[in-house]
């Protein structure tokens, strides 16, 4: 039996600075509970490791849909089964509403009891509060960018998290990264990181 969740939080930061921050999949661990690592495979491919009631859960996901400052939707191809897409609108005065759809198939009894109590859930709603309190404390909120930059530092600071056109929809300019090192191997592009 598939459960569906839909949460949202407003974040006071612009859209595409929520967008941008959110496609950077890598780094989901600093404010998902439960997620170890978020590995980039190829240009629409991404290996999860997270821990869920306690079980150790690999999957691999594809993202199926990514507009820029709109939307990004996924599937599991294969491990857990699990879907889903997060929005993106501008709410104004600088702000964005971050609105998550997912959809999970619970595997064995720990899963399913804990899907009964809606831990699931929680868990989303607290990841949503944890990526607001992330993406506002980066130095992006509305209120601290008006309060410590000027118009010169707010253009470059959006330059360096836009995504460029020779980078692919992740950031990245090559599939090739070392995750532990955040450094190239020999013959690849860096990954874009966070400012």
């Amino acid at each position: 039996m598939t459960t569906k969740v839909e949460k949202s939080v407003l974040v006071d930061v612009p859209v595409s600075t929520a967008y941008n921050q959110w496609t950077q999949f890598e780094e989901f661990p600093r404010f998902m509970t439960g997620v170890e690592s978020v590995r980039h495979l190829s240009n629409d491919r991404l290996e999860w490791v997270a821990e869920i009631m306690g079980v150790r859960r690999q999957w691999i996901a594809q993202v199926l849909e990514q507009v820029p400052d709109q939307r990004v939707s996924w599937a599991a191809i294969e491990g857990a089964t699990n879907a889903g897409a997060v929005s993106f609108a501008d709410a104004g005065a600088g702000r964005a509403e971050v609105h998550l759809s997912l959809e999970y198939e619970p595997e064995g009894f720990l899963e399913a009891i804990g899907d009964q109590l809606n831990i699931v859930e929680r868990q989303a709603e607290g990841d949503l509060e944890r990526f607001k309190e992330f993406v506002e404390s980066e130095g992006y909120g509305s209120d601290a960018t008006a309060a410590t930059m000027d118009g010169s530092d707010q253009l470059a600071m959006e330059s360096e998290t836009a995504i460029s056109p020779d980078m692919n929809a992740y950031g990245w300019a090559s599939d090739k990264t070392d995750p532990e090192a955040g450094e190239a191997e020999p013959g690849q592009a860096s990954p874009r990181r966070a400012v």
